[in-house]
């Protein structure tokens, strides 16, 4: 993949435009454990469940010479607080392809993709992401696959978790993969945090719904569990020191991104200030280390 240059973006913020609602479909209950059918590969396939979610093309020839999200799609524990592997999608996931590829030179494939650790296409894409990872359940095939595609220089980004009962539902699973890594916090230091963006706080993202509220809340509250006042991001460090996990808790960048067009407060407050940044420098990172 060529050279990642970024366009007319500051320090300061993202300066985006909010795209126009489109009056997405808001039924089901997607954000909870919706059901999506087996031989359902992309996000794009899937209705909007917030405003619309926009669409773009490549030049003819480049269809493979970009970046894909790949979400991951997984079993949930029994009995676990996390909700669905398909939380937040398909808005989240195209909004944001979307706004990487309107801000950068990235090439961004505009469909995503839906994949199981099991597929043999894995290994063709160095990104994938977990969304509420406090239900992860993993069998020991899953685990073997995972722990390979991370040794051999995958990355794995898990968000959207909250308290710390699902923090360790899913650093047990994780032990399973890498058992020889432990979890450390990310300091703000991290060229992570700086390599586009100049990052300067671990933002903590709601769901839309308490966002918009907390604009009104005397004391703004954003966390949604009492446990879960603090974010933090913490990361698997492979031999060398390569970032081969990022664990976002106590937050919700997902919500962010899928939500972007349904409240302006939230949009400037949340999405354009703390989710998008930091997906673009997370995404920078991966494909240049």
């Amino acid at each position: 993949m060529g050279t990642i240059i970024f366009l007319g973006l500051s320090c300061g913020g993202l300066l985006l435009a909010q795209r126009p609602g489109r009056g997405g479909n808001r039924g089901g209950d997607w954000g909870e454990g919706g059901w999506i059918g087996e031989d359902v590969r992309t996000p794009r396939e899937v209705p909007s469940h917030s405003t619309g979610t926009p669409d773009w093309t490549n030049a003819p020839g480049f269809e493979k010479d970009v970046f894909t999200f790949v979400r991951i799609r997984r079993q949930r524990a029994p009995g676990s607080r996390g909700g669905s592997w398909s939380t937040d999608t398909p808005d989240s996931d195209l909004n944001l392809s979307y706004r990487l590829q309107q801000l950068t030179s990235l090439k961004v494939d505009p469909n995503g993709r839906f994949l199981r650790l099991t597929d043999q296409e894995l290994f063709d894409y160095p990104f994938i992401y977990m969304v509420e990872p406090g239900s992860l359940l993993l069998d020991e095939e899953e685990v073997a696959v995972l722990g390979k595609y991370l040794r051999n220089g995958g990355f794995l980004w898990l968000d959207d978790f909250w308290g710390e009962r699902e923090w360790a539902d899913m650093a047990e699973v994780l032990k399973r993969v890498l058992p020889e890594c432990s979890f450390v916090e990310v300091p703000l230091s991290d060229p992570l945090y700086h390599c586009v963006f100049d990052i300067q706080s671990k933002g903590q993202v709601p769901n839309v719904g308490l966002g918009i509220q907390s604009e009104f809340d005397p004391e703004h509250r954003t966390w949604e569990r009492s446990d879960a006042r603090e974010v933090h991001h913490r990361g698997l460090y492979d031999a060398k020191g390569r970032l081969m996990v990022l664990a976002t808790h106590n937050t919700d960048n997902g919500d962010g991104w899928e939500r972007e067009g349904e409240s302006d407060y939230f949009f400037h407050k949340f999405s354009e200030n703390i989710s998008y940044p930091l997906a673009i420098n997370v995404i920078f990172y991966v494909m240049t280390h």
